[in-house]
Formats: C-alpha cells, structure tokens, sequence
C-alpha cells in the first residue's frame, strides 16, 4: 500500500469564501499514481470546512446566507468565545459544513457522482490556512 500526503494553502482576503479545490486534489491524485484507495481531504484549522456539494453560484449564494442566519458574525457580542475575538460564528459555520470529506478512488480516478466537486470553507479568512490532503491505496 502507498501513501501521498499534501498540503494545500489559501489566503481568503475576504472573512468568507467557497473555493472549489477539486482541481488541486486530482493533481495530487495524478502525483500519488494512486489507481485504487480513498482520499481524505480535511480542514486543519478549526474556522475553516472542506465538503462536497454543487459547484453553482446560486448554491453559493444560499449557503453564505444560510449559515448567516444559523450562525451570524454579528453581533459579535452574542458569543462568550469572542471575549478578544470575533470569530465564535467561524467556529459554527464550520461544525455545520464539516471539517473532512473521503473520496474513493477507482482507475486512478475520484469517484464522483453527478455534479460532486470538492470545496474548502473559509469562514474566517485574511491570513493564510492549510487544508490537508492524504491518499492511501495501490
């Protein structure tokens, strides 16, 4: 059995955004010469989500608004974390979107169902973040 781990660095200079890493994991799909095993893709901090969903602006739109209502940055007084901080929303939002996604590989290939693409959560951006991708197979 082989192994491959990588890691992938974003600096968001906005609080918020949904990036779509789908092509970045496939490269590291393609350096791993893995044919046959999982990926597992995860946020390594804990304001930050990786999941699996459609890439449409739309879709986009409705979860930054959604998780606005579930979690809202403001005020930012309503969270006992933000005692110096300003980010216990961050925090939420990522418990909410998840913190890892696995994927099989079959034929060297992600197995993806219609329309799956993989996505990195920032929900407290401005300084730079890792996400951590680690393939296991033959």
């Amino acid at each position: 059995m082989k192994s491959y781990r990588k890691e992938l660095w974003f600096n968001v200079p906005t609080r918020r955004a949904l990036i779509n890493i789908t092509p970045q994991v496939e490269g590291c799909l393609k350096e791993s010469s893995i044919k046959e095993g999982f990926i597992l893709c995860n946020a390594m901090h804990i304001t930050a989500s990786v999941f699996i969903n459609d890439d449409e602006s739309g879709l986009h739109h409705d979860y930054d608004k959604w998780l606005e209502k579930l979690a809202p940055h403001e005020p930012v007084s309503q969270y006992r974390h933000n005692v110096g901080e300003d980010n216990a929303d961050a925090h939420m939002k990522r418990q909410i979107m998840g913190r890892e996604v696995v994927v099989a590989v079959t034929n060297g290939k992600m197995d993806f169902g219609p329309w799956e693409q993989i996505f990195y959560g920032e929900f407290d951006g401005r300084r730079r973040k890792r996400a951590l991708v680690k393939i296991i197979g033959e």
